[in-house]
């Protein structure tokens, strides 16, 4: 199948035994959608760092020293994972929740059977108002 192989072999990742994995339901089910750039560190952070059952006991100042942040920009970023139903919190404990749907999921992505949808597409899919734009391999919008 064209275009499966590896561009450099001998770097391919292979899958450590500590291997922290994010849901494609993350994105799927429209849970990124809204979130800030900060949530979405802290929420990449703790699934990194939790154990199986998502349990994290990073503190306020061990966070805070991980991400370069104010202790200020660590609650709204947890207060806004909370609200979204993305973790609980219990001092000292995170938890990373299982992902329940969404009220509002996103709206599916047009799959064509012909083509792969690049970065740029999805994200301009998930987020419409991106100022952004998208340019194929050519150079065209």
């Amino acid at each position: 199948m064209r275009g499966r192989e590896p561009i450099l072999p001998q770097r391919q990742r292979h899958i450590p035994p500590q291997f922290s994995w994010l849901d494609h339901r993350l994105v799927r089910d429209g849970h990124v959608q809204g979130r800030s750039a900060s949530a979405l560190a802290l929420y990449l952070f703790l699934v990194t760092v939790a154990d199986a059952e998502g349990l994290s006991w990073y503190s306020d100042a061990g966070l805070c020293q991980q991400l370069s942040w104010s202790v200020s920009q660590l609650q709204h970023a947890r207060a806004e994972l909370q609200q979204a139903g993305l973790i609980a919190y219990r001092k000292p404990l995170f938890q990373v929740l299982d992902l329940a749907p969404t009220l509002a999921a996103a709206k599916p992505m047009p799959r064509r059977a012909d083509k792969v949808a690049s970065i740029g597409e999805i994200l301009q899919h998930l987020i419409p108002a991106c100022a952004c734009t998208h340019t194929n391999e050519s150079g065209v919008p």
